[in-house]
């Protein structure tokens, strides 16, 4: 009998559900790219165009606060937030290129590839989770996410990858806990080591 490898779609991944020592949620989910990633490639990524299969990876955190208004604390919930995406990105990318994989993940302050060429254009977190998960945005001095538990309290951020989405998962909830990050499962929190 011959096995075949799982295959993927946006309709088919499931979330890996995590939770942070503060009790912030964290989803994230692996998605064939958007049409919109597909037709601009190289303008958003020129490194990328001669890779034929590639993987967008959403990760979504919970914020502390509802991010539709501009303070000083919401700014820095909002810094902190890129900053763990940034650490785990990085952490990611760097064990998915070990393994001989394209990887790289998008600054949400930017919209521009972190350690790939950066394109003519750049990324649109929001617009890319708006296309994958179908989740409504809200348009205000810059577009809001509004996520289906967590309202407005939501920070978006894509993470792109030529890994294959079972290994993309692995790595994710191998790299988790050391990040703060624990893997939630039928309404239990369980340790994502091992």
């Amino acid at each position: 009998m011959v096995n075949y490898p799982r295959i993927y779609t946006a309709e088919q991944s499931r979330p890996i559900n995590l939770v942070g020592k503060k009790g912030q949620a964290v989803q994230i989910s692996i998605h064939s790219p958007s049409q919109y990633i597909c037709a601009n490639c190289e303008r958003i990524l020129p490194d990328w165009q001669e890779e034929p299969l590639f993987w967008v990876v959403i990760v979504l955190q919970q914020s502390q606060y509802p991010l539709v208004i501009t303070t000083a604390e919401i700014e820095r919930e909002k810094e902190h937030l890129r900053e763990k995406f940034m650490r785990f990105g990085c952490d990611l990318a760097f064990n998915l290129r070990d393994r001989g994989y394209l990887a790289d993940l998008i600054d949400p302050r930017t919209g521009y590839p972190l350690l790939s060429r950066p394109g003519e254009i750049p990324h649109n977190d929001t617009a890319v989770v708006k296309a994958l998960l179908n989740y409504p945005v809200l348009k205000n001095k810059c577009c809001v996410l509004v996520h289906p538990t967590w309202g407005t309290a939501v920070y978006p951020s894509i993470f792109i990858c030529a890994a294959p989405p079972m290994i993309v998962e692995w790595e994710i909830k191998n790299i988790a806990s050391m990040h703060g990050w624990q893997e939630v499962t039928e309404g239990s929190v369980v340790s994502s080591q091992g």
